[in-house]
């Protein structure tokens, strides 16, 4: 039993949506499903999952604009991201005008999730871990045994999340990153919102913004 992923680029900002599964039961949910759900459905179809739940880790129209037709012609709910982001989620339609987006259906998350919750997935449990500083209500998954996070926009490899936008603080962010993710170990691999892949030890050594050496200096 074991949690498989796989990475589909979404949006005109290459959004990493992760479709996620239980290997055992092929239970899975697709994770911040900002648009494109062509890609996304032909991406459940070829992996043979079947959709159990949307999540997402934060309010911004490029993670969260398709989650609500997504959910709603699937039947599932949709958990994540933390209630502090209701106001992004809650002015989707507004952010999707000013970048030219599709209309998606308005929606409500089925569940906000807290810092210390679980969602399963088939015979599998995640993680919640409340990640503020890109947003106030982002938050980050963590599957333990695979030693894999989904962490949306706090962490990128080389780089990490912006501050300038509504609500964003950087020293938050910072510690969100120190205090939440790095405890999770080196070794865990991470799948950010946009661009390639890292784990937590790459990013401690050389990140110049978050690394070890460039906290140091600080």
């Amino acid at each position: 039993m074991a949690l498989k992923c796989g990475i589909i680029p979404v949006t005109p900002f290459a959004q990493n949506c992760s479709l996620i599964w239980c290997d055992e039961t092929m239970k899975g949910a697709a994770v911040d499903p900002g648009g494109d759900l062509d890609k996304i459905r032909a991406g459940i179809a070829q992996t043979g999952v079947t959709l159990e739940k949307v999540l997402l880790t934060h309010g911004h129209l490029d993670h969260a604009s398709a989650a609500g037709e997504l959910a709603a012609e699937a039947g599932v709910p949709i958990e994540g991201p933390h209630e502090e982001d209701h106001f992004l989620i809650h002015t989707l339609g507004q952010q999707g005008q000013a970048y030219g987006f599709p209309r998606y259906p308005d929606f409500t998350p089925t569940r906000w999730l807290n810092g210390g919750d679980t969602v399963t997935l088939g015979k599998l449990t995640l993680e919640v871990r409340h990640c503020p500083g890109h947003t106030p209500g982002h938050i980050v998954f963590f599957h333990a045994p695979s030693k894999l996070a989904i962490v949306g926009d706090v962490l990128f490899r080389g780089s990490i999340g912006r501050t300038d936008f509504p609500r964003g603080d950087h020293a938050t962010l910072i510690r969100s990153i120190t205090q939440e993710l790095w405890p999770l170990g080196a070794d865990v691999t991470f799948i950010p919102g946009h661009g390639p892949i890292s784990t937590f030890g790459e990013e401690r050594q050389s990140n110049p913004f978050v690394g070890d050496r460039a906290l140091a200096a600080g």
